[in-house]
């Protein structure tokens, strides 16, 4: 059994003009940017000096989860990108500001996931022990029955064992467990905890976390700020309690669930359900014999034919909560409901959102 220690890291700060930097860009659903439109497979320039955080090109080169701080996994697009020409660094984290910038293919939430948990990993290296507290630390297992545990900044907590589990408390940590009937845990701030075992679950509750299961009968849970859980096993569950997150589950018989503010909840699932509780989310369900529920404020549904939809619609703030004023429900393909068509309830009544 081997533990994992940090790498020596090198902090770039001066980076020269011809220098080509990979990073990742987040952008609003039609791939603008602070109202500055883009496209795949274009550069872009700009003119003038350019600083982090005012002018130039802004994307993120180092964790990628690092990203949902500035754009929400439930209303964002998400591109890889290549960054050149004079650049400038974020003090806080790892934005960084080009004065050109290639904007590439779109990268989908699984990938980046995988993408972080690979960020962290890359990071580390062999040594001996089981069991890491250190910053920027790991702790592998590999063995039936057994056990990761790290509890170190930037540490990655790794188990392929059956019965196995692997637990990361770290900031910007990373737990993975790959065997039957496994768990993989992560608390800390962008971290992101990945499970693909059997019967197996993947919890994060850490800021701008992600938890991943892809397992029979698994559940991916998330309650951490602009979070995002995705589960697409068989009679699986996911579920975002963030605000800005976003809860996935393309499972049979599986359910999607956020309750955070401008959330999302996406089911494609046989006989699956997506729920939404949160002000402003959205649930969308594309599965046979789903349902799409949307109760907080402002909220919307969708679904494809068959679906059926159920909205709340609520008054303003009154002191001590938003008033229900109407409910309204349907079922797409009936009375004129069309399939993938945002609606939201009015007077008892579903009408286009």
């Amino acid at each position: 059994m081997t533990t994992l220690v940090k790498k020596s890291e090198k902090q770039e700060t001066v980076v020269a003009d011809d220098t080509v930097v990979a990073a990742i860009k987040g952008f609003n659903p039609d791939l603008k940017c602070r109202g500055y439109q883009f496209e795949v497979g274009k550069t872009f320039k700009h003119e003038g000096p350019v600083k982090a955080c005012e002018t130039g090109f802004h994307a993120i080169e180092g964790h990628p989860l690092e990203v949902f701080k500035y754009y929400a996994p439930s209303s964002s697009v998400f591109h890889e990108v290549e960054m050149r020409g004079s650049f400038s660094r974020h003090s806080e984290d790892s934005k960084i500001a080009s004065a050109e910038i290639t904007i590439k293919g779109e990268i989908k939430l699984p990938d980046l996931i995988s993408k972080a948990v690979k960020y962290v990993l890359d990071r580390v290296s062999p040594a001996e022990g089981a069991t890491n507290s250190g910053d920027r630390g790991a702790a592998t297992n590999s063995g039936d029955s057994g056990a990761a545990t790290n509890s170190g900044y930037s540490g990655a907590a790794t188990n392929s064992g059956d019965s196995g589990a692997a637990t990361n408390s770290g900031d910007r940590g990373a737990a993975t467990n790959s065997g039957d009937r496994g768990a993989a845990t992560n608390s800390g701030y962008s971290g992101a905890a990945t499970n693909s075992g059997y019967r197996g679950a993947a919890t994060n509750s850490g800021d701008s976390g992600a938890a991943t299961n892809s397992g029979y009968s698994g559940a991916a849970t998330n309650s951490g700020y602009s979070g995002a859980a995705t589960n697409s096993g068989y009679r699986g569950a996911a579920t975002n309690s963030g605000d800005r997150g976003a809860a996935t589950n393309s499972g049979d018989r599986g359910a999607a669930t956020n309750s955070g503010d401008r959330g999302a909840a996406t089911n494609s699932g046989y006989s699956g359900a997506a729920t939404n509780s949160g002000y402003s989310g959205a649930a969308t369900n594309s599965g046979d014999r789903g349902a799409a529920m949307s109760s907080g404020k402002d909220g919307k549904v969708r679904g494809c034919d068959g679906t059926a939809l159920f909205d709340v619609e609520r008054g303003d703030w009154d002191g001590k909560g938003y008033p229900i004023l109407s409910v309204a429900c349907g079922i797409v393909g009936k009375e004129g409901i069309q399939p993938d068509v945002w609606y939201c309830a009015k007077d008892g009544k579903l009408v286009p959102a």
